[in-house]
């Protein structure tokens, strides 16, 4: 997109990992702890506004004129301001959650339902870009991206407003924290970050989301790749997988809580999962043994398309119950710490998201040229090797990280009687009745 060798983009995004580590960890943090009128997340979901929409712009719509020079420097300070301005917003929007819904089953509808809309926006440009942007001005063209960039941009700027808006007097309705965050004792608030952290149950969701959110990144990041050269669709035909997803966070939306009600979020997020690692290499395993039809026919799109919606629906399920799971996890951990690290836990999810982006760039990167598709600009060119080397680098890195994460999260323990256990001790301390109750929009019925 912007004539960057893979390798170097890769390490424009390791970089801005690095911040992530470190930043998003501090601004949760700093969220919990932060006494506004706007409430504790506010302020920095309107931060968000004046920083990811002008440089999710600028990516697609550099501000100079790049060279062989500059180049590198401006993708990687663009990755670190667009990974800031995510943290402002996607942190303290997520982290209301626990307080403004307490009953177990109940947070996964409201994320299922947060999902849900998260989907249709991505999926929904995505779908647009290669129908007519993209799609239509090819993948080696600046002119499609520009027109994305643009848009994009312009919708990030409208979500937040409705967000942060719609949101704003429940918020500020809310508790204030007790104790305000203090830059001039750092330390003291790094070790409180740490003890936080210190919960086995948040361990078990953090590493999980940092492993799964590689291999997911690999799948993302390669996208495209296997639709134009591996499986030979036209742009056209990418976006009709596009529409066809539109189904899926529906299903999503009524399958996921009812799972969690009838499994626990921990048994049903790992079924789905399962699943979806069972789905996903099965085109590419077909296609290379020779029992998928035609590559580019519209028969292996519909084929490919089907799978596709099923791995979906399965990806948002596991999401919602999992981030559910780090819902309960603020009341666990308040039990030990005296105090709601939601703003925290949250960052540090966010942070294993975001290895989705990163970590797809950095391993995508190395696939790519490894491969030999760095040169590569049309179908015509993709050799069978070719094809067969990106399906076999791929296929196993992406399956065995997923196998590892389910292993991990395995470890999770909080379950439904759990917590309500530790909603009936907090009460308790506060001398409150109605343990369980949900607390949305006070005074609503």
């Amino acid at each position: 997109m912007l004539g960057v060798p893979g390798y170097l983009a890769s390490l424009a995004l390791a970089i801005a990992m690095v911040w992530d580590a470190v930043s998003d960890l501090l601004l949760g943090h700093w969220s919990d702890k932060t006494s506004s009128r706007l409430g504790r997340r506010h302020p920095f979901m309107y931060a968000a506004l004046f920083v990811l929409p002008i440089t999710f712009y600028g990516l697609f719509n550099p501000f100079i004129t790049l060279t062989d020079d500059n180049t590198f420097l401006y993708l990687l300070v663009m990755a670190v301001l667009i990974r800031t301005g995510t943290t402002l917003f996607e942190v303290p929007s997520t982290a209301l959650l626990p307080d403004l819904e307490s009953d177990y089953d109940r947070r996964n509808k409201w994320l299922a339902l947060r999902y849900a809309f998260g989907w249709y926006g991505g999926n929904g440009i995505h779908t647009i870009n290669f129908m007519w942007w993209v799609g239509a001005y090819g993948v080696a063209v600046q002119t499609g991206y520009s027109i994305y960039g643009t848009v994009g941009a312009v919708l990030i700027a409208v979500a937040i407003i409705l967000s942060a808006l719609g949101t704003q007097p429940v918020a500020a309705a809310l508790p204030r924290p007790e104790e305000p965050f203090r830059f001039s004792e750092i330390t003291r608030e790094i070790r409180q970050i740490f003890q936080s952290i210190k919960n086995r149950n948040f361990a078990a969701l953090f590493l999980y989301g940092l492993t799964v959110g590689i291999a997911g990144g690999l799948g993302t990041a390669l996208y495209l790749y296997n639709t134009t050269y591996f499986f030979a669709f036209s742009g056209k035909q990418i976006a009709f997988t596009g529409f066809c997803v539109m189904i899926s966070p529906a299903i999503a939306y009524v399958i996921a809580p009812a799972a969690g009600r009838i499994f626990g979020k921990k048994g049903a997020a790992i079924g789905a999962i399962l699943v979806n690692i069972a789905l996903y290499p099965l085109p590419y395993v077909f296609s290379l043994a020779g029992f998928w039809p035609e590559l580019g026919s519209w028969t292996s799109l519909y084929l490919y398309s089907a799978f596709i919606v099923s791995e979906v629906v399965c990806s948002i399920i596991g999401g919602v119950l999992l981030d559910s799971m780090m819902a309960d996890v603020v009341e666990d951990s308040e039990i030990s710490t005296s105090r709601r690290s939601e703003g925290l836990f949250y960052a540090a999810r966010g942070f294993a998201g975001k290895a989705i982006s990163a970590g797809g760039i950095v391993g995508a990167g190395a696939i790519v040229s490894l491969v030999g598709l760095d040169g590569v600009t049309s179908v015509d060119m993709v050799t069978s090797e070719i094809r067969t080397n990106l399906a076999m680098f791929f296929l196993p890195v992406f399956c065995g990280l997923n196998l590892v994460a389910l292993l991990i999260v395995s470890t999770y323990r909080i379950s439904r009687d759990d917590h309500k256990a530790n909603l009936a001790t907090l009460a308790e301390r506060k001398g409150l009745g109605n343990v369980g109750q949900d607390i949305i929009a006070p005074g609503a019925e």
